[in-house]
């Protein structure tokens, strides 16, 4: 595979000539960068981030769904047919996710000569559970551009186990999918990663879509106790780990979490934000989100989105001391100190809901197992955001088949 991974990486590389862009200075964003915040854009589409790329911004972020749009609108399908004769004596199923992993760095590539910053880039979905796979392709990608490239690797976990070995590498880690300060808590201890993330939008509309609260609120306390608990660990390390807000939905959210090490903007929020806003941004890492909930969250376990309890910090210790090499190993070593909710074993029709139901679960279907401590809000999420990569993985994958068959 040596000879075919070079060859690879030549074409991946082949007649790039992105022209650098140099965004200009921008007194809003600067306002909030001066609370210590960074800012990323959150977007495959080259044009949408050039309109609103400013100085102040530092990196973006891509992943299965985003890349999949920018497949989809015909852009790289030249582009797949002359990758074609490269891995054409590689079985089919190896094909197919060879040219996606061309796909995905050529795309980050194209990023990162544009715009000058860091690029989040995601492993394709099947490697969501093989620990050999997240390194091989994680140290490919870091490889092509190891000054800028973050790969980003789900919490699942081979995810954390993939993630740390990664990380030992001294490859940029973005540990993904995250929707908690308790799964943080965990990752930021045993992964040591450079990122983490609360994709706060969802546990609003978790919420909303299962008649358990408006959703106000939850998804900014999460962050904001997120953050509080990832800079106390990193504190207490060598490495420090940053805290992201993650794709964020509304403007508002510019203002509400002020002060996150990392905010992911869609560019309509960035643009909103920079329209409706006033610009005149404080910290608001010590604010106390008040969250709205009716009855029926009754036994729901939503404070799992932003409490940490004993139970998490003996496990976080015990990983830390020494990582497994499996993961089986790491779910029931989660399962001996009481947190099977975090690695829930699901049945085959249990898997199917999740990827019926789309990014947010029905929690009708789950509250039994919820009230038991079997799983819980946060990793349903993780596992239903997982699903829905992968549908979308799946539709990028069949326009590849569609090219090179």
């Amino acid at each position: 595979m040596a000879d075919i991974n070079t060859r690879i990486s030549d074409f991946v590389w082949k007649n790039l000539n992105e022209k650098h862009i140099t965004g200009k200075k921008d007194p809003f964003w600067e306002s909030l960068v001066n609370t210590g915040t960074e800012l990323w854009l959150d977007t495959g589409d080259m044009e949408e981030a050039e309109s609103n790329w400013s100085a102040e911004m530092s990196a973006l972020t891509t992943n299965n769904t985003l890349l999949n749009n920018e497949i989809q609108k015909g852009i790289y399908d030249v582009f797949i047919s002359e990758a074609k004769s490269i891995v054409r004596d590689l079985p089919q199923e190896d094909r197919v996710k060879e040219i996606a992993f061309i796909l995905n760095a050529r795309h980050g590539l194209r990023l990162a000569q544009k715009f000058g910053g860091l690029v989040s880039v995601e492993l394709h979905t099947d490697t969501a559970h093989d620990i050999k796979a997240i390194q091989y392709y994680g140290r490919r990608f870091h490889e092509l551009c190891p000054e800028q490239f973050i790969v980003k690797v789900p919490i699942t976990a081979e995810g954390l186990i993939g993630a740390r070995m990664l990380k030992d590498s001294g490859i940029k880690v973005n540990v993904t999918l995250g929707f908690s300060a308790r799964q943080n808590v965990l990752v930021t201890r045993v992964v040591r990663p450079d990122y983490v993330n609360v994709f706060l939008g969802r546990i609003g509309a978790y919420m909303i879509n299962n008649k358990l609260g408006d959703g106000t609120g939850a998804g900014e306390k999460a962050v904001v106790a997120s953050q509080n608990w990832v800079t106390g660990l990193s504190a207490e390390n060598p490495w420090q780990t940053r805290q992201i807000a993650a794709s964020l939905r509304n403007y508002n959210q510019l203002d509400l979490l002020a002060g996150i090490d990392v905010f992911t903007m869609p560019p309509k929020v960035a643009a909103s934000g920079r329209k409706e806003l006033s610009g005149k941004f404080v910290s608001r890492t010590h604010e106390n989100y008040d969250v709205n909930l009716f009855d029926t969250a009754k036994e729901a376990h939503i404070e799992n989105f932003w409490e940490v309890d004993k139970k998490i910090l003996k496990l976080s210790e015990r990983l830390a001391a020494k990582i497994p090499s499996k993961g089986s190993e790491l779910i029931a070593a989660a399962h001996e100190e009481g947190c099977e909710d975090l690695f829930p074993l699901l049945t085959k029709e249990e898997k199917t809901f999740l990827a019926s139901d789309g990014k947010i679960p029905v929690h009708s279907r789950w509250q039994k197992k919820i009230s038991e401590g079997k799983t819980s809000p946060d990793t349903l999420l993780t596992l239903a955001g997982l699903a829905s990569f992968n549908a979308d993985q799946v539709m990028l994958d069949q326009r590849i088949k569609g090219i090179i068959e």
